[in-house]
């Protein structure tokens, strides 16, 4: 590939792609599509397939609508299989124009390495933003239609409902106290039996506001109200508490309404878990979650928001690490590439799980457990390039 040093010179900064941007860029297309295809079906079999295969011998489940969960399943995959795909196809480009002595013509009439990676890292963050659009966009909406149909499907249709049960959940606000500093305390507490998809059954609510147990309510049903923002308690009793603890007035309704926020008391809709959620709805739980008190939840959810803030950005290491690598790598051939591949993304995701479950347990804060994997190989592979590149 002969280019003369003039042409050279204006490709820095790079004001367009010129020769060598378009044909490093052109070499990490094909083996970007080829690990695409390969670790994106890798996920579906061993993530999906197997398990709607046992569903359909087992639980009935009907051959269309297996294949209906199947295609639903298969965004998620694919955003997971992005990155690696980045890794595989900037490690086998580089490493192949090492083998053929084209990185070492390039550099021999004045590129340097860091200027041959620029192609790579560029193509990457391409790469990123499209991972963070479909993150964010398809894949939670994907996950939560194919539950949905799943579950339809395995409790035949008329019979399912997404019931809870035993559903408890406290109330909490920040109160003025006295010498004029606010503390956060319990006001109220709500119990349900169950949920079966349209009302709650058998309720009590403990009002705490006063201090102490000023109210209860008893009732045998109640459904929300989404134009009120509200529940309507049916066929009750509503016992007045009084300062001493003795039973007060006693009144039976019909129907009262309870101003209780729908998002917070967060009981009218099916529980969504974490891969149904994209980050926007995710922090609206976690306001609803803060209220509740629940601190392993809600530590729980602010490391699943940061590792879905953190994941895009592996595309962008990955492609760091795969070309810093493959220039180092001057033989060997597409097995050794996807066996050292393959190496680098169990270690990474090791290293992701320990400091995932570091994060849950709350030995670190959220923030690190998250992006503590990232920076890790960021840095292993800044030292792999600048090694190289001596």
């Amino acid at each position: 590939m002969e280019i003369s040093k003039a042409k050279l010179k204006s490709i820095a900064p790079f004001p367009n792609l010129l020769l060598i941007d378009r044909y490093l860029l052109k070499e990490l297309i094909l083996p970007f599509v080829f690990g695409m295809g390969l670790f994106s079906s890798l996920g579906i079999a061993v993530g999906t397939l197997f398990d709607l295969i046992r569903q359909v011998s087992e639980s009935q489940v009907l051959l269309a609508i297996a294949l209906q969960v199947l295609f639903l399943k298969m965004p998620e995959f694919v955003a997971y299989g992005i990155p690696m795909s980045v890794l595989l196809a900037t490690l086998m480009t580089y490493s192949r124009l090492s083998q053929d002595s084209e990185l070492i013509a390039m550099r021999c009439i004045g590129v340097s390495l860091y200027r041959l990676v620029v192609p790579a890292i560029v193509f990457s963050a391409i790469i990123m933003g499209i991972t963070f659009l479909f993150q964010e966009s398809i894949v939670p909406a994907a996950n939560y239609q194919s539950s949905i149909i799943l579950e339809r499907a395995i409790a035949d249709g008329d019979a399912f409902s997404s019931k809870q049960e035993n559903i408890l959940y406290p109330q909490y606000q920040q109160v003025l106290q006295p010498n004029g500093q606010t503390q956060r305390m319990l006001t109220r507490i709500f119990y349900a039996e169950e949920f079966d998809n349209e009302r709650m059954q058998e309720l009590t609510v403990l009002d705490l506001s006063g201090g102490g147990i000023d109210r209860i309510v008893i009732a045998k049903s109640a459904t929300s109200n989404p134009q009120t923002n509200s529940w309507d308690f049916f066929d009750g009793y509503t016992y007045l508490i009084n300062p001493d603890g003795s039973y007060g007035s006693v009144v039976r309704f019909e129907k009262q309404t309870l101003q209780i926020p729908r998002d917070r008391l967060n009981l009218a809709d099916r529980s969504l878990k974490y891969d149904e959620m994209n980050i926007s709805r995710a922090r609206t739980v976690l306001k609803s979650l803060e209220s509740s008190g629940d601190e392993k939840a809600i530590r729980q959810l602010k490391v699943r928001i940061q590792e879905k803030l953190s994941f895009p950005f592996i595309c962008l290491v990955f492609g760091l690490v795969g070309a810093g690598l493959g220039s180092r790598l001057s033989s060997g051939g597409k097995g050794i590439n996807f066996g050292i591949c393959l190496l680098i993304i169990f270690g990474y995701y090791l290293l992701a799980f320990i400091t995932s479950s570091l994060g849950m347990s709350g030995t670190l804060p959220p923030v690190i457990s998250a992006w503590l994997p990232n920076v890790f190989v960021l840095i292993a592979g800044s030292i792999i390039l600048v090694k190289v590149s001596g």
